[in-house]
Parts: C-alpha cells; sequence; structure tokens
C-alpha cells in the first residue's frame, strides 16, 4: 500500500515586522563584518619596520614583533618584554611580565647588517633568503634544468580507489577582483628560475566556487584576493622537492605522496588592497621557508597579524584550511576525492570549463 505524503500548498502570510525581522537576521548572519578578527589595528611607525623580525641563531631566536602600539621581544621559549616607544637606534630598559629586566639596542654595524643588543650579546637580523625585493630564494640542491628533465620523465604514484572526475576551472576567468601573481612562471619564484610555462590559475570546480565566495565576502571591507598557485602538475611537485634541501622539506610536498595542489584542491593567496591594488603586507613573505611563515607566529605587526586572520577566517568560512607551516596555503575540503593529476597547463583549454586529457 502506498500513502500519498504530499500536503496541499497553503501560503501563510505573517506581518510586515515580522518579514523584516527574518530577512534581518539573515543579512546580520552573512554581514561581512563577521570575518573581522576584532577592530582593525593601526599600522605602525614606518621607522620600525625595518627593525620587525627575527634576530640571533637557530637555537637562540628573538623574535622582535609590535603588539598595542608598543615593540616587543619573543624568545625561543615564548618569554616576552616590553619595551618603551624609543627612537629606533638608541637603547632602553625593557621588562618581562616576570619584571627580568634587559638593555636593548637597535643599531646597524659598519657593514649596514642590523643587530639587536640585548646587554652585552649582538644578534644580527635573518633574513631567510628574502632579498630586497621581497622575493624568497633558495639554492637548489641539483640544477633546474636537470629536475625538470627528470621529473618531466617521471611518472605519478598510482593510487587505488575510486574519485570524483576532475574538472578545473580558470580562476582568472570568475571574476574580475580575483587577481593573479603566479610566481612560479617568473624567475621571481624560490628557485629563481621559471617552472611554469604559462601564468595560470586552476581550481577544481567546487573549490573553485568556494574561492568565489570568499572574494564576495571580501570586497564589502575592501579586500581582493591575490592568486600565487592552485592546480600544479605533479612533475612541478617533484622538480620542487629534488630541488630543497633537507631542513625545508617541510613546506614542499613529497611526490611519493602527491600534493593536495596536484589534485587541484589547494590554493596559495594572499590579500590586495581593492583601492590601490597593491598586496597587503603580512608578517612573513610568499614561499619563505622560516617560522614567518607559520600561520600562528606571534611576531610582526597587529596590523599584519590582523590581515594574516582576516584572510584565514574568510577561507575557513567556505570549507578550506590553512596549512600548518604556510600562512598563504589553504587546503579544500574535498581534496581527498580527486586524483593526482600531471596535466601541464599548455593542455588545458583556455575556458572556465577545463578540459583534461588523459
Amino acid at each position: 500500500m502506498s500513502v500519498d505524503l504530499r500536503l496541499p500548498l497553503r501560503i501563510i502570510s505573517f506581518p510586515a515586522g515580522v518579514i523584516l525581522f527574518v530577512l534581518g537576521c539573515a543579512a546580520s548572519a552573512q554581514s561581512p563584518n563577521d570575518l573581522l578578527p576584532g577592530p582593525k589595528p593601526p599600522d605602525v611607525p614606518e621607522q620600525w619596520k625595518p627593525w620587525i623580525g627575527d634576530y640571533g641563531t637557530e637555537s637562540v631566536n628573538l623574535t622582535v614583533g609590535e603588539s598595542k602600539g608598543h615593540l616587543l621581544i619573543i624568545d625561543n621559549h615564548g618569554k616576552k618584554w616590553d619595551l618603551p616607544s624609543l627612537p629606533i637606534e638608541e637603547c632602553a630598559t625593557a621588562e618581562s611580565t616576570s619584571t627580568t629586566q634587559v638593555i636593548v639596542c637597535f643599531l646597524r654595524d659598519p657593514s649596514g647588517t642590523q643587530e639587536l643588543l640585548t646587554n652585552d650579546l649582538g644578534w644580527s637580523k635573518r633574513t631567510y633568503g628574502v632579498d630586497d625585493q621581497h622575493v624568497a630564494r633558495m639554492n637548489p640542491v641539483h640544477p633546474i634544468d636537470e629536475l625538470r628533465s627528470v621529473a618531466l620523465a617521471a611518472k605519478p604514484p598510482e593510487e587505488a580507489g575510486s574519485f570524483r572526475k576532475p574538472e578545473l576551472v580558470e580562476l582568472a576567468l570568475l571574476n574580475p577582483f580575483i587577481h593573479l601573481d603566479i610566481r612560479y612562471a617568473t624567475a621571481n619564484d624560490f628557485l629563481g628560475t621559471p617552472v611554469y610555462s604559462q601564468a595560470r590559475a586552476f581550481l577544481q570546480r567546487p573549490a573553485a566556487d568556494a574561492l568565489l565566495r570568499v572574494q564576495q565576502k571580501l570586497k564589502p571591507l575592501g579586500y581582493g584576493l591575490l592568486i600565487h598557485d592552485a592546480y600544479r602538475p605533479w612533475y612541478v611537485t617533484k622538480i620542487f622537492w629534488d630541488a630543497t634541501p633537507s631542513e625545508g622539506k617541510i613546506f614542499v610536498a613529497d611526490p611519493a605522496q602527491g600534493s593536495r595542489h596536484n589534485r587541484g584542491c589547494a590554493v596559495d593567496l594572499t590579500l590586495y588592497d581593492l583601492a590601490t591594488g597593491k598586496p597587503i603586507e603580512m608578517p612573513g613573505t610568499y614561499d619563505e621557508m622560516s617560522p614567518r611563515s607559520f600561520p600562528n607566529y606571534p611576531g610582526g605587526t597587529s596590523l599584519q597579524r590582523w590581515h594574516r586572520d582576516l584572510l584565514r577566517r574568510a577561507m575557513e568560512s567556505e570549507g578550506f584550511a590553512v596549512y600548518e607551516a604556510e600562512w598563504w596555503h589553504f587546503d579544500y575540503q574535498d581534496w581527498r576525492e580527486y586524483p593526482i593529476l600531471n596535466v601541464p597547463f599548455e593542455k588545458l583549454d583556455s575556458g572556465t570549463r577545463a578540459a583534461l586529457i588523459h
């Protein structure tokens, strides 16, 4: 016996005030202001910025940052010393929460190297390979041309199980406020040479749709998304892995496992100012292999950390998760459902729906 569970359609009317209240609640729930990580802090004086960063060595690291309008020093163990507002390159007494005091000076040695003096100890500022143009550099352990030949001849790992059919979408065609800065198509990448032949960016359609929603949320706040990388052919992942020294492996994917970039479900990006078109300052530089790349790095300025957290909150609101070692790298929630791909950009069509060639 079958039972017809369909009910007659009834039109229910509400007083106008109730409708406005419901609509108001819906609008409030979707307000872009919900993404804000607290009130936006002011920027620091320009003369402070060159001195903000890390000093010391691998074993002894002192981070100079800013919080609530004051400079502070953070050591390896998280202990903090607050600095009074002092002119840069003068000395002052800093005091920790445990009332431990230290004499602090910011100086330049005769060669121009910036130094932090704590009592009678001097610490040079760590550059982490970032040049004057704010590009992170690394010395490859093997010549890139040799690694490229090997990678192009290699095969991705075989995978068991069933996967969704790939449907890569070209991000630049989604929205005019999504901008590209594909470093790997230029010499301004960490290897110092192009590894992509085209400056393009793709994601699987669900991830691309989610990224578009992120952009739409950020636009009323005055920000756009600046894409550095998205889908990455597997052979490029192998180049990165083989070129990187062991101490930097945390920042690159193992080709034996494949990358989430290879699946078209990871994106490297930052914010830019819609009014000026300029990238937003973050605590660290894109592709920098240092602690400043960690999403919870405590240094930098309050405004830099605020922008970093805004990007993270916006991305997480649409199903992306930040990678634990890189504030700019986000994985889409469905990445496990797509296969590792090794299709070069030249074999992807120029439409919004990229045709994969197997």
